[in-house]
């Protein structure tokens, strides 16, 4: 089977943007995402951060008339910060919002800020996605729901909405590059999202972690392996890894003034050398000949869908719609 490709698109802006002005790009990057034989759309979610940031689930609701046939997803939405009640509402009315195209992408979350504000342990992170992933399973299912966890607690409700999507919206876990996260993936997930720094040499340990612990729970191999990957693309490869480091690295800075995710290689968010070290060896800021290579050979390794992330930070515009247009022509032909 051909790579499926995704794009995540920008909605945190540099301090001091006013979002509302960057609503007309986002429209016009979908649509060209659309005509670049892409198939779905991401956005990411933040609290209480050091840039603005347009919540997901709404902008993806907006977004939905410009992205048409293609699949609407949260990379990732932090689940242990909201009620699964309330989620569960939620991503199924963007599942009719979208025509039964949502898919429910739920991560943990790591920022401590996050957390103390919202009055939730960070010790609790665990429990309550668990908990959540199973209260909302059970909800989407349309059967009266009874529940008694350690955080949640519900005797014999329905939900109001149930999705389009039998059985609601799939899930795809966000989980961090360890066994501990592949195995979590694959017990709750319906995919695993790997997070874009991971290189390829890495992936195929956690991709073998991942299908053995599917395999000895039963649930056969899902939605597989989903692959997150910065992307810039130039006629001159050099030039591109210019401008990915720079644009990619401004945003590196940002995120690095909070608390880095628990496990994992998370180096890139010290130093700026770190930062270009895994650039070159896991983002795919080169020319169309060079992603092509690249993404091979994560087809090579199990790879079933790559979401690219082509904006960060104060990147133009105009860049963005040139790499969507050299990969429409000169690096999507390859998996066709």
């Amino acid at each position: 089977m051909s790579l499926t490709f995704g794009l995540a698109v920008m909605n945190d802006f540099p301090p001091g943007t006013v979002a509302a002005d960057r609503i007309a790009m986002l429209r016009e990057q979908v649509r060209a995402a659309r005509a670049s034989g892409i198939s779905s759309i991401w956005v990411l979610q933040h609290y209480l951060g050091n840039m603005p940031t347009l919540q997901p689930v709404a902008l993806l609701a907006a977004l939905a008339q410009d992205a048409g046939e293609m699949r609407l997803g949260t990379n990732m939405f932090i689940l242990p910060l909201r009620h699964p009640v309330e989620v569960a509402e939620e991503f199924s009315t963007l599942d009719h919002i979208s025509g039964g195209r949502a898919i429910a992408g739920f991560g943990m979350g790591y920022r401590e800020n996050e957390f103390d504000s919202f009055g939730i342990a960070m010790g609790d992170r665990v429990g309550r996605y668990e908990e959540s992933i199973e209260v909302i399973r059970r909800l989407w299912s349309g059967e009266p729901t009874t529940f008694h966890g350690d955080h949640f607690r519900i005797e014999s409700q329905s939900i109001s909405l149930e999705p389009v999507q039998r059985g609601g919206p799939p899930i795809w876990v966000g989980a961090g590059p360890h066994k501990t996260g592949a195995h979590r993936a694959a017990r709750l997930g319906d995919a695993w999202i790997v997070p874009p720094h991971v290189p390829p040499e890495r992936l195929g340990v956690l991709h073998g972690h991942y299908l053995a612990e599917r395999e000895r729970l039963g649930r056969g191999a899902g939605s597989g392996l989903v692959v997150r990957r910065e992307l810039v693309l130039d006629e001159d490869r050099d030039r591109a890894r210019a401008i990915g480091i720079e644009a990619r690295g401004a945003l590196t800075r940002k995120y690095a003034a909070f608390n880095a995710p628990q496990g994992g290689d998370y180096r890139h968010l010290r130093t700026d050398r770190a930062a270009a070290e895994v650039a070159d060896a896991s983002y795919l800021f080169t020319d169309p000949a060079g992603a092509v290579t690249a993404l091979k050979e994560l087809e090579a390794q199990g790879v079933t869908y790559v979401v690219l992330r082509a904006q960060w930070y104060e990147l133009r515009q105009e860049q963005v719609l040139k790499t969507l247009d050299l990969f429409r022509r000169e690096v999507l032909p390859a998996f066709r």
